[in-house]
């Protein structure tokens, strides 16, 4: 499918296009097309320069979308440029009405991504994917599939590889959220949910130091679904049986994980959304060629945390990328 043009963002400085999507709306959401949001840094374009230069596509994870200016500046600063992909039913690409976040599949984010990638490459002459706790788990089967051989590296911040609790916790959910999901995928579940406190540990105007709009990225509990919840375990059970990424790897996640029921500063330099440990035994099912970093005084958005935090994490990115993926001959 064709794109269309760019159009100012709802950041300052950069620029949105959308990226039209063959998925037909589901039973009670508005008529019209679905899409995805490739979101960059306003410039003049330059396609002498571009075509030597590397790209990153950065892809956010459950309950969020792209906000992040400082990530662009940290990427520019390595002379790599940094587009955004706002993935169907979230933050620019939610259209009123639709099921926020749903999916019934994550293998379908493979049509976005294939779209983004194609957009992006056609530019540029080294494509990389940055992506984010759901969005990296996402990231992983498409370049374990469709995906394969198409970017030069991917970087996974926090991806949600496992679940919470006992190992065999997955193995008893799977049956059950496959008799629901045929029943009614759009039925909502009654979950425990720390994502609230979460945004509440970053927003601004509550704990901690960054402005995002609360609509995009809400402090309410987004609803979960059971057909989306049947997705994440397939997922999971895909990653457990090991995935075929070509690709160097950097995954980075924080060194602990804190299970809370209500404030403590713990908020601010643990991750209170998955359990890491757990995470980071994962890694290695990832491919052949993956490096694991562990930030301590991480949250489960490394970019998001405190600023030795994120900074170390920077740092282990520079030095990954001058490893495995070097400006292309003639920069």
């Amino acid at each position: 499918m064709s794109v269309t043009g760019w159009l100012p963002d709802l950041l300052e400085g950069f620029e949105r296009r959308d990226l039209p999507l063959s998925a037909l709306p589901l039973e009670g959401e508005p008529e019209g097309p679905m899409v995805a949001t490739l979101v960059r840094r306003t410039r003049q374009a330059d396609p002498a320069r571009d075509e030597r230069r590397r790209a990153v596509l950065y892809v956010h994870g459950w309950n969020d979308y792209f906000f992040h200016t400082h990530v662009a500046d940290f990427f520019e600063s390595r002379g790599v440029t940094l587009y955004a992909l706002d993935l169907r039913r979230y933050g620019r690409s939610f259209r009123e009405g639709q099921y926020a976040n749903y999916v019934a599949d994550l293998g379908d984010y493979a049509e976005e991504l294939d779209l983004a990638v194609h957009e992006v490459a056609s530019r540029h002459a080294s494509v990389s994917i940055m992506a984010h706790s759901t969005g990296g788990l996402a990231a992983a089967l498409w370049a374990s599939g469709t995906g394969r051989g198409r970017v030069a590296g991917l970087i996974l911040n926090s991806p949600w590889l496992d679940l919470w609790g006992p190992p065999a916790l997955a193995g008893r959910l799977a049956p059950l959220m496959g008799g629901l999901s045929r029943r009614n995928p759009l039925n909502v579940l009654r979950v425990p949910d720390s994502r609230g406190l979460y945004v509440k540990s970053l927003h601004s105007t509550e704990r901690g130091e960054w402005r995002f709009d609360l609509a995009l990225k809400s402090a309410i509990p987004v609803p979960v679904r059971v057909g989306w919840a049947r997705s994440i375990l397939q997922a999971h059970a895909a990653v457990a049986a090991g995935l075929d990424i070509r690709c160097p790897v950097l995954m980075g996640c924080s060194a602990k994980s804190s299970v809370l029921s209500g404030w403590a500063e713990t908020a601010t330099n643990t991750d209170i959304v998955l359990d890491v440990d757990k995470i980071a035994a994962r890694a290695p099912k990832l491919g052949q060629c993956v490096t694991l970093v562990r930030i301590e005084g991480g949250v489960h958005d490394l970019t998001l945390s405190a600023k030795p935090a994120r900074e170390r994490f920077f740092s282990e990115i520079s030095r990954w990328l001058d490893a495995y993926v070097p400006e292309p001959d003639g920069d």
